[in-house]
């Protein structure tokens, strides 16, 4: 299937006797800019696949595309054309639904690690998730425009899928949880109940942080990817 996002590659090594980790950066609602700071900090050290989700900020979008899935088959097969290994995702919110996705269809064991930050995704009885209307005013345009985008990919499951957590339950990749105690989009009880399903999960909480440790605590949470990367 052909590539239809636009993709950000830095750093993409094509000697196959030089082993190189490869970074997957899954943004969420406001659009890919969430994941920059990811290029920023890694872009010299490693390959990193910084993909704008298609539809977001003004992409084409396939028509047939209408479900989170739609996203994850495409990444997947991006992985398997370009036969890379040892990937890992790291996704931010809305990203983090289609890291889950990409990971429970992962046949070909491509993906090594995943982390996971203040994602959504699941549907978890009694703790709902609030992401921002489309039609909010005090949004900006553009970004009123992405989440009008994410709506659609989310229409079979606004609430999100209550199928995620028995599926996550059979990873077997090494997974951090990074995650705002203060998130008001999905709340540090849905966090844990989440990761709970995984079964090499850990969990970190950022005090006093939201739903962007990316942008609120950049180089904290960057320090964290760094961390489990080495390990």
């Amino acid at each position: 299937m052909a590539v239809t996002t636009n993709l950000f590659v830095t750093n993409m090594f094509v000697t196959v006797d030089r082993m190189t980790q490869t970074l997957f950066a899954l943004h969420g609602g406001p659009g890919r800019r969430m994941v920059q700071p990811i290029v920023d900090r890694f872009g010299g050290t490693h390959r990193v696949l910084a993909p704008t989700h298609a539809g977001w900020d003004g992409t084409p979008r396939p028509d047939w595309y209408e479900g989170v899935d739609d996203l994850a088959i495409e990444y997947l097969d991006l992985v398997e054309d370009g036969d890379i290994e040892d990937v890992v995702l790291v996704a931010t919110s809305f990203g983090g639904w289609v890291a889950a996705e990409m990971a429970i269809r992962d046949r070909g064991r491509r993906i090594s690690g995943l982390v996971l930050i203040d994602v959504i995704g699941p549907q978890i009885p009694g703790l709902p998730i609030a992401t921002p209307a489309a039609d909010d005013p005090r949004l900006p345009k553009e970004v009123r425009d992405n989440f009008a985008v994410l709506a659609h990919y989310t229409a079979r499951h606004p609430l999100g899928d209550p199928r995620l957590p028995r599926r996550v339950a059979r990873l077997t990749v090494p997974t951090l949880f990074v995650w705002g105690e203060d998130d008001q989009v999905a709340s540090l009880d849905y966090g844990r109940a989440y990761a709970a399903n995984f079964p090499k999960a850990e969990f970190v909480t950022l005090p006093g942080i939201g739903h962007a440790p990316l942008m609120q605590a950049q180089e904290r949470t960057l320090d964290l990817i760094a961390d489990f990367l080495r390990s």
